[in-house]
């Protein structure tokens, strides 16, 4: 490496001079210290530029090969193998609809109930229950007040579990229509998904890009669980309704035998006070003929 050319005064001395120098030389030539320690520091301070130059030179080439090796690195990173989907991509499950020509409707109270679990909606639901379930009729009259207590809370009961299953079902058509309406859109967007994640588009496989499907994916992911759990309350409310109608079963029969128990020595009595009291008819009747 060049480092310049470096200059050195030569000073020549007259006579006039000759009493500055500290030494002579044959030639008129004197040798000054000052001046020399004064090129002396000037060559020092050169090499010490030259390596400082140096140092730059090669910090520069150091860092320019960094930058580089992480170029490459992040343009490698940003490749998808090409076989990636071939090997890993798979297809999944999804929500079917119901169809008329799949579900028989001979007398035309099943549709209402197949655009229920298709479409949802609380209006199709109640339509769906409408035309599909017997319909539940009212005592007339004073017909219910004629009865006893214990018959009246009965019927009560049995209305109260119809009237709980009827909101229950609607609302389980609803949710399961809605969820089932909605499936189709969630599998195109599930598919989009799957399509950028194997893509080997390098814009699909940047940083920004990985971040968002990522986002995507756990939306997608909630989205699906809040579904779900939809499903599961809808049937932790119908396994409610089953362990009422269970319990009214059990109270009721245990309501019966506390009955059993305490007008059975009535009943027993008047039985038999009624037929000692027709025997001694009979054999009253006897006697006299």
């Amino acid at each position: 490496m060049r480092h310049g050319k470096l200059f050195f005064p030569i000073f020549t001395l007259t006579l006039a001079l000759a009493p500055l120098a500290h030494a002579q030389f044959g030639s008129g030539i004197v040798y000054d210290p000052t001046q020399s320690a004064h090129a002396i520091e000037q060559i020092e301070q050169g090499s010490q530029s030259l390596q400082t130059a140096e140092q730059i030179y090669t910090t520069a080439y150091k860092t320019m090969n960094q930058v580089i090796a992480a170029y490459n690195l992040a343009y490698q990173m940003s490749k998808m193998p090409q076989d990636l989907a071939a090997r890993y991509q798979s297809d999944f499950s999804m929500w079917t609809n119901f169809s008329s020509a799949s579900v028989p409707d001979t007398y035309g109270n099943t549709s209402a109930w197949i655009n229920a679990l298709d479409l949802g909606n609380p209006t199709r639901a109640t339509s769906a229950y409408n035309s599909s379930v017997i319909a539940l009729q009212s005592y007339p009259g004073d017909a219910l007040s004629q009865q006893d207590a214990n018959t009246q809370a009965a019927i009560k009961n049995q209305y109260a579990s119809s009237e709980l299953g009827q909101a229950t079902l609607t609302n389980s058509l609803s949710t399961l229509g809605t969820i089932r309406a909605d499936s189709e859109t969630f599998q195109q967007k599930l598919a989009n998904l799957q399509a950028d994640t194997y893509s080997t588009d390098p814009a699909q496989q940047t940083s920004n890009a990985l971040l968002g499907k990522i986002n995507s994916a756990t939306m997608l992911q909630i989205h699906s669980q809040q579904d779900t759990n939809q499903i599961l309350a809808a049937e932790a409310a119908q396994q409610a309704l089953d362990e009422k109608e269970q319990l009214d079963e059990r109270n009721r029969l245990m309501n019966q035998s506390i009955y059993f128990q305490q007008n059975f020595p009535t009943l027993m009595q008047n039985m038999t006070s009624g037929v000692s009291d027709s025997i001694h008819s009979v054999s009253l009747s006897t006697t006299g003929h």
